[in-house]
């Protein structure tokens, strides 16, 4: 029965129905799809800004799954399970400096940032440092696969996929123009939301441009929904596009600069895409940004947004009343979602609701996430990891 529900989702868009509820509310299923969705894929956990400098670390909750993203000292950013090798403690419960190290709070085992082990105080006994059970080359801190692109963070937990350049090569391809270094806005540039929803809902109501009129009134009035377009790459990513982009503007006619040699369309055109599992991203002439989801749970999810542009703005303190007007056009345009993904988690509870049908002219992109994520779940379950 419950193999009969996902083979409905990877139908025809005509006769497909979305996911079964207990995709949103079950928290078995949500473990099944931890593995299969956000473990097994490069998902985003957090962004470069986030530690700036070497020895910076950050604790990050990931599905349940407790990391640690660290700037070494010859800066390149490095991935831990949050976890000490001696009893499992949590090592580090603050975004911090480490100064070299990072040091167990229970019994003062201490790694370097590498993550190899250093000191293993009075392990042989009271004064003995060493012991011969003990062989620190081997008890250095699990590593998690990691990689870094426009500042954002990917992890692979199972390290079983294609390399991420691999992985996301169709998006690198069609956003080539875009692949210039970028700068995070400050600190009015990234806000988050804790949001009562499957991290899931948060994908689906981005993908598509359906609900614009209804949700986005103000958007919708000078970026219409006909001017809209549907991204769609199944397997890979989905989205949405617009013709017309409106920039921020100073009282003087001022914009904000451009990304250096963007073709034509970009003067008017910006586009919305969703890099399975679980970014979103916007790419304008002006500026871009990152939505990172990061699920708590079968009904919680925290949203982070970051906003980056094609100069450091440190370094332009002319450009800040529009990058501070700029970030509350977004917090607005996107605080908008959130009675619409949190209503259809409650929504999701109802025994009744059969997945729901998908408009064949509307709902493409939302569509082929369904249609991602249950193939996904399938492939899963007949491997027998489930």
């Amino acid at each position: 029965m419950i193999q009969q529900a996902l083979a409905m989702v990877t139908g025809p868009i005509e006769t497909a129905r979305g996911l079964p509820n207990e995709h949103y509310t079950d928290p078995r299923v949500f473990e099944e799809e931890r593995k299969a969705l956000l473990f097994a894929n490069w998902a985003a956990v957090g962004i470069g800004n986030d530690i700036p400098q070497p020895g910076d670390a950050m604790p990050v909750d990931f599905a349940g799954m407790p990391l640690l993203l660290i700037r070494g000292h010859d800066g390149d950013i490095r991935v831990f399970q949050n976890t000490c090798r001696h009893r499992g403690m949590i090592l580090i419960e603050e975004k911090c400096n480490l100064r070299g190290t990072i040091r167990c709070p229970y019994h003062s085992w201490c790694y370097n940032i590498d993550g190899s082990l250093r000191a293993t105080p009075h392990v042989g006994g009271p004064g003995m440092n060493f012991d011969q059970h003990i062989d620190r080359k081997k008890l250095g801190l699990f590593a998690v696969r990691s990689h870094v692109w426009r500042d954002i963070i990917f992890v692979n937990v199972s390290d079983r996929a294609p390399p991420f350049e691999e992985y996301a090569s169709e998006l690198l391809h069609r956003w080539k123009e875009h692949c210039h270094p970028v700068y995070h806005g400050g600190a009015s540039s990234g806000f988050t939301f804790d949001v009562a929803c499957n991290w899931k809902l948060a994908v689906e109501n981005f993908c598509e441009s359906y609900h614009l009129p209804w949700i986005h009134p103000g958007l919708n009035s000078y970026s219409r929904l006909e001017d809209h377009y549907h991204i769609e790459k199944p397997g890979r990513f989905a989205g949405q596009g617009t013709r017309v982009y409106r920039q921020i503007e100073g009282e003087n006619g001022e914009c904000l600069p451009d990304f250096e040699n963007l073709s034509e369309f970009w003067n008017e055109g910006a586009e919305y895409i969703a890099l399975f599992p679980n970014l979103l991203m916007g790419a304008q002439r002006d500026h871009g940004f990152a939505i990172i989801l990061l699920p708590q749970g079968p009904g919680r999810t925290i949203e982070r947004n970051e906003i980056y542009y094609s100069f450091d703005p440190a370094a332009h303190p002319e450009y800040r009343d529009l990058i501070e007007r700029n970030a509350v056009q977004w917090r607005s345009v996107l605080e908008e979602d959130i009675f619409v993904i949190e209503g259809m988690q409650r929504g999701r509870h109802g025994p009744l609701f059969d997945g729901g049908r998908f408009s064949p002219k509307m709902d493409g992109p939302t569509h082929i996430f369904h249609s991602w994520a249950a193939s996904r779940i399938v492939k899963q379950r007949g491997n027998g990891d489930a």
